[in-house]
C-alpha cells in the first residue's frame, strides 16, 4: 500500500512538473535560435535581447494573475490555464508570418519581416504567462500534495524538470544545427521542402516546434491529476480533501493532517493584508529577496545566451552548441544531487555552500574572460553546478514552504514574479552588457551581485527540513511572540 501511495504521488509530481520541463526547454531552445533570429530579423543587440526575454515578461504577467487565480479557481485549474497557453505559443512560434524566402509558393500566411517579428514576441509572451503560472502553482500543489519527510525532495522535481527541459533543448538544438548542415539558416530564394523550410532555411522555426508535443502531453494529462486536498478544505470540500490525502498517505496521516490542516484553515485570513502581518514579514522578505538574489547572479542570462557567451570565447559555433549541452548535463547532474540530499543536508547548509561557490566561480569567468582565455567554460561549468544544487530547486521549495495555505498562492506568486522581473532585467540586458562593458565586466558584476546573498541566507533564511506546513507556519508566530516579548 505505502509503494502504491508513493508512486500515486511520483505521478501527481510528474504531471505538474511538465510545466517546468517546458519552462526549461523553451529558456535553452532559443539559446540555439538567437543567432539566426539576429540575422534573418536584423536584431541589434538590444532588440535581441528583447525577442529572448519577452518569454520571461509573460512569465511577470503569469505570476501577477496567478496568486488570484490558483487561490480562488484552485491549483489544478491554474495549471490547465498554464497549460493552454504554453500549447498556443509553442504553435505560435513556429508558425510566426513568413517574411523570407520563395513568398509566392510560401507554406504559411505571409507578412512584413515587423509583423512576423512582433507575433513572434506576442506569442512568446503568451508561452510567458504559462511558465509564469506554473513556477508558481507547481510548487505550492507539489508542497500541498506530499509528506512533510519528502516535501522536499518532491518540490525540487520541479526544478529538475526545468533542468532536464534546459538539456533536451540543449541536445535538440546542436543535433537540428548538424542534420541542417552548411546551409542552416541561408535563405535560398528557390521552392523547398517542408521540412528543409522548418529545419534548414528557417531552422529556428523547427527549433520551437519542437516543443508542441510535450505542451500537449502537459494539457492532456493535467486532465487527470486530483486538486490540491488543502485547497479543497479551504473552500469546504472535506470530503474530497480527505479522499486525496488517504491516496497520498494511507487512512492514519490523512487523519492526522486533516487535523492540523483544520485548525490552521479556521483562521481569518485577510488577502495581501496578511502577509503585512508582524509574524509574517520575514517569511515575506525571504519571499520576495531570495528568488531576486538567485536571478542577479545571472542564471538566466546563461542558459539563454549560453551558446553566445562560450563562443565569445572559444570563436566556434558548433563547439560552442557543444559547450551548451555540456551546461545543460551539469545542470541536471547537480539538481539531481541537490534533490538526492535536501532531507539529508537541509535546505539551508546547500544554499550556503552554493551561493558562496557561485560567486567565486563567477569572478573566476569574468578573470578568464579578461585574460583572453578560451577555458572561461571550467568555471562557468563550476558556477552552473553550484548554481544547481543551491539556489535551483531550493528557492522553489522555500517559498512554497513558509506561508500558510490560505495566502500561499498569493505569496508564491509574489515570490516568483521577483524571480521573473530579476531575471527579465537580467536577460534584456545581458546582450547590452556583452557589447559594452564586455564578457569580462559583465560576469563580474553577477559575481558582485551574488555578494550580497551570502549575509542574506546566513542572518534570516532559517532551516525547515521534516516540519509539516503548519509547523512552519506556527514557527514564525512563536518567533514573533518572543520578539515582542524581548522588546518589551
Amino acid at each position: 500500500m505505502k509503494n502504491q501511495n508513493s508512486l500515486y504521488l511520483f505521478a501527481i509530481s510528474f504531471v505538474s512538473t511538465i510545466g517546468g520541463f517546458l519552462f526549461g526547454y523553451d529558456t535553452a531552445i532559443i539559446s540555439g535560435c538567437n543567432s539566426f533570429l539576429e540575422t534573418h530579423f536584423s536584431l541589434t543587440p538590444s532588440m535581441l535581447g528583447w525577442v529572448v526575454s519577452s518569454a520571461l515578461l509573460g512569465t511577470i504577467l503569469g505570476c501577477i494573475i496567478s496568486g488570484n487565480v490558483t487561490d480562488k479557481y484552485g491549483r489544478k485549474k491554474a495549471l490547465l490555464l498554464a497549460a493552454s497557453c504554453l500549447t498556443i505559443s509553442a504553435f505560435g512560434s513556429m508558425l510566426a508570418p513568413q517574411f523570407l524566402g520563395n513568398l509566392e509558393n510560401s507554406y504559411w500566411i505571409t507578412s512584413s519581416l515587423d509583423t512576423s517579428f512582433i507575433a513572434l514576441v506576442v506569442v512568446r509572451i503568451i508561452g510567458g504567462i504559462g511558465v509564469g503560472i506554473t513556477s508558481v502553482v507547481a510548487p505550492i500543489y507539489i508542497s500541498e500534495l506530499t509528506l512533510p519527510e519528502k516535501r522536499g525532495k518532491m518540490v525540487s522535481l520541479y526544478q529538475l524538470s526545468i533542468t532536464l527541459g534546459i538539456l533536451l533543448a540543449f541536445l535538440v538544438d546542436w543535433v537540428v544545427l548538424n542534420q541542417a548542415g552548411e546551409n542552416a539558416g541561408i535563405i535560398s530564394g528557390s521552392q523547398v521542402g517542408f521540412w528543409d523550410w522548418l529545419f534548414v532555411e528557417e531552422l529556428w522555426r523547427g527549433m520551437f516546434g519542437t516543443e508542441i508535443p510535450i505542451a500537449l502531453l502537459f494539457l492532456i494529462l493535467l486532465l487527470f491529476v486530483p486538486e490540491s486536498p488543502r485547497w479543497q478544505l479551504v473552500n469546504g470540500m472535506e470530503e474530497k480533501a480527505f479522499t486525496t490525502m488517504v491516496k497520498i498517505g494511507g487512512t492514519a496521516q490523512a487523519k492526522m493532517q486533516m487535523a492540523e490542516m483544520k485548525v490552521a484553515s479556521k483562521e481569518v485570513v485577510q488577502g495581501i493584508k496578511e502577509l503585512f502581518k508582524p509574524y509574517l514579514r520575514r517569511p515575506f522578505l525571504i519571499g520576495i529577496l531570495l528568488p531576486m538574489f538567485s536571478h542577479l547572479s545571472g542564471i538566466a542570462a546563461i542558459m539563454y545566451f549560453a551558446p553566445n557567451i562560450l563562443n565569445e570565447s572559444i570563436k566556434s559555433v558548433e563547439s560552442s552548441f557543444l559547450g551548451a549541452v555540456l551546461v545543460g548535463l551539469v545542470n541536471s547532474i547537480f539538481t539531481f544531487i541537490a534533490i538526492m540530499n535536501i532531507e539529508r543536508y537541509g535546505r539551508r547548509k546547500l544554499l550556503l555552500v552554493g551561493v558562496v561557490g557561485a560567486a567565486l566561480s563567477l569572478m573566476g569567468v569574468g578573470v578568464l574572460f579578461a585574460m583572453g582565455s578560451n577555458l572561461v567554460i571550467i568555471p562557468l561549468l563550476i558556477y552552473v553546478a553550484c548554481f544547481a544544487f543551491s539556489y535551483g530547486p531550493i528557492v522553489w521549495v522555500i517559498i512554497s514552504e513558509i506561508f500558510p495555505t490560505k495566502i500561499r498562492g498569493l505569496a508564491v506568486s509574489i515570490g516568483s514574479l521577483s524571480l521573473m522581473v530579476t531575471g527579465f532585467f537580467i536577460t534584456l540586458t545581458n546582450p547590452i552588457f556583452i557589447e559594452t562593458i564586455k564578457p569580462a565586466g559583465t560576469f563580474f558584476l553577477y559575481g558582485a551581485l551574488t555578494l550580497p546573498a551570502i549575509w542574506f541566507i546566513w542572518k534570516y533564511v532559517p532551516e525547515t527540513k521534516g516540519k509539516t506546513l503548519e509547523e512552519i507556519e506556527m514557527s514564525w508566530k512563536k518567533m514573533n511572540d518572543k520578539q515582542q516579548k524581548e522588546v518589551k
